[in-house]
C-alpha cells in the first residue's frame, strides 16, 4: 500500500520535475531520464511519451545535436510558455506541500 501513493505522487510530480530539469538548462532526453532516476526514482520509459506530449503542448522545443558516439541527439529547451507554466506549477506545488506539511505537523 505504501508504495502506491509513492507512486502516485511520482506521476503527479512527473511534469513539474522536469520542467523544474530544464528551467536549468537544455537537456536530452537520456540525460533528463538519468536525473529523474536518481532525483525520484522515475523510469526512463515514461520520459519520452512526456517529452511528447510537453512539445505538441509547445512547452518545450527541440533541436538535433550531431553526436559523435552514435545517433543526433534531440535536445529540450523550455519555451516562455513552458517557463509560464513551469513558476505556476511550482508556485501550486509549494502551496500544496506547505497545505500537507501544515496537516502533519498538527497530527498528536
Amino acid at each position: 500500500m505504501a508504495d502506491s501513493i509513492l507512486v502516485q505522487l511520482r506521476k503527479g510530480a512527473l511534469d513539474l520535475c522536469v520542467l523544474a530539469v530544464l528551467s536549468k538548462g537544455e537537456s536530452y532526453g537520456y540525460e533528463i531520464a538519468s536525473r529523474l532516476v536518481a532525483a525520484v526514482g522515475m523510469g526512463e520509459g515514461t520520459i519520452y511519451p512526456l517529452m511528447r506530449r510537453m512539445q505538441n503542448d509547445g512547452l518545450v522545443a527541440t533541436r538535433l545535436v550531431e553526436s559523435s558516439s552514435g545517433p543526433p541527439r534531440k535536445y529540450y529547451r523550455l519555451t516562455p510558455l513552458g517557463q509560464s507554466v513551469f513558476e505556476a506549477h511550482r508556485r501550486d506545488w509549494q502551496s500544496f506541500t506547505d497545505a500537507v506539511d501544515t496537516l502533519l505537523e498538527d497530527l498528536p
